[in-house]
């Protein structure tokens, strides 16, 4: 009798486990599924990193995706599992996901090279001015060599002896 059960229990479990679930009412379109996700990677990526500040703003990752996109745990629950199961569908969903993320890898280093470029040209601008400012202040204008240096004269050099200045 138990053995006949869990034959029967087996096969049942076999017959679901091939089809899948079913098509939910409210299932989120690929392209929908696909900026969510993108979200909760960016999101969860903050949150690990940042996840004092997070709080202290009062943002929670999940909640923030559902807000966002107007959805309930519920429905991405459901539309995740029927896109596992349709192995195409999550496989092109997962490539839109890694393919947009890349993008916005390449995004922002180039935009951090590129404010890398400009610290780097302000602090040049900035050592230039500093250079400019003390040649201005050590050359008169309009000269380009170095002035001689005083030369000291006997009667300095007297002087300088009498107030018993070594030289």
């Amino acid at each position: 009798m138990l053995k006949r059960f869990l034959i029967v229990f087996i096969a049942i479990l076999g017959f679901i486990g091939c089809n899948g679930p079913k098509k939910p009412k409210n299932l989120i379109s690929k392209n929908k599924m696909v900026n969510i996700l993108i979200d909760a990677k960016l999101v969860g990526s903050a949150n690990a990193v940042n996840r004092k500040t997070l709080e202290d703003k009062g943002i929670l990752p999940n909640t923030y995706i559902y807000n966002k996109y107007n959805i309930d745990s519920l429905q991405f629950a459901e539309s995740n599992i029927y896109y596992t199961y349709q192995i195409k569908d999550y496989e092109e969903i997962y490539q839109m996901v890694n393919d947009s993320l890349e993008k916005l890898k390449e995004h922002y280093k180039n935009i951090q090279k590129e404010e890398q470029k400009k610290r780097v040209k302000k602090s040049e601008d900035s050592l230039n001015e500093v250079l400019k400012t003390r040649d201005s202040i050590k050359f008169p204008k309009g000269k380009n060599s170095a002035k001689p240096a005083p030369s000291i004269d006997d009667k300095t050099i007297q002087e300088l002896e009498n107030l018993d200045i070594e030289l």
